[in-house]
């Protein structure tokens, strides 16, 4: 065996020693960062759900008729809201 395999093989070795001493995350953690990403992911999806209800369009006759004007008159739970609860 050459000298570069031999110190290779020395080098694996010790990789596969296991330390008792050392604190590992194990099993658990895993388990609770896959609840993690679950939850997540499921956050994303409820999101996702929710602004895709939502016009972002502002209305062609809040623009020819004063814009500012009449924003200041406007009732704040109409602004944002999805189609189905304005009135």
């Amino acid at each position: 065996m050459s000298a570069s395999a031999s110190l290779a093989m020395t080098h694996l070795v010790t990789f596969a020693e296991v330390d008792q001493n050392k604190v590992t995350p194990g099993v658990l953690g895993f388990i609770v960062f896959a609840a993690m990403a679950l939850a997540v992911w499921r956050l994303m999806k409820s999101m996702n759900k929710h602004m895709s209800k939502v016009d972002f369009q502002v209305n062609a006759e809040d623009d020819t008729s004063g814009g500012a004007e009449k924003a200041g008159r406007q009732d704040p739970g109409s602004v944002g809201a999805p189609k189905s609860q304005r009135g």
